[in-house]
């Protein structure tokens, strides 16, 4: 059973050496990104490697391999997509400005608003600062709609006892 395995890593690492550089090229073609080919690349084959006895047994195995790497771009610019979305979500209501606004009052908001667990304020400043609904403050994040109800409640009550009921009332708009 040894050999077999020794087989399969000899078999592997001479595929590696063979096919890598190609791989890489193929995608940093396909990206357009020099920088993120190589990890690519390294993510294909380990992919290939934990499927190795498929790939090995495949009529194209190089085929195949160039495959996995097709799959793995097509994930990273879906991805890049997503969080072009959320960024725009952001930025859409970013052209709200207030006049004198009152810098203690600012700075301690700021610093409540920094105590709470990062999802707990993404939740509350979306949907209070940037009055997102439910659903798209869930679609910014990419977290279901009932998580998004539950962090922002429990991050408004975490704001209430460090701000005073009144200070987190104002930020949420007189809205609970």
């Amino acid at each position: 059973m040894g050999i077999a395995v020794d087989d399969s890593a000899t078999e592997f690492h001479d595929f590696f050496e063979r096919h890598y550089v190609e791989l890489a090229r193929l995608a940093h073609m396909l990206t357009g990104e020099a920088d993120g080919a190589d990890d690519l690349a390294a993510d294909a084959m380990v992919a290939l490697w934990h499927r190795w006895d498929r790939v090995r047994a495949a009529d194209h195995p190089v085929a195949y391999a160039r495959g996995v790497v097709a799959n793995l771009v097509r994930s990273r610019i879906r991805g890049a997509v997503r969080e072009r979305r959320r960024i725009a979500l952001f930025w859409d209501r970013r052209s709200e400005r207030f006049d004198d606004p009152d810098v203690p009052v600012v700075v301690d908001v700021q610093s409540a608003l920094r105590a709470l667990p990062f999802r707990k304020r993404a939740c509350v400043v979306l949907r209070h600062a940037f009055d997102l609904s439910e659903r798209d403050t869930a679609l910014a994040l990419g977290i279901s709609v009932g998580t998004v109800k539950s962090q922002t409640s429990k991050g408004m009550a975490e704001l209430q006892s460090l701000l005073g009921p009144q200070a987190a009332t104002a930020l949420a708009g007189g809205r609970k």
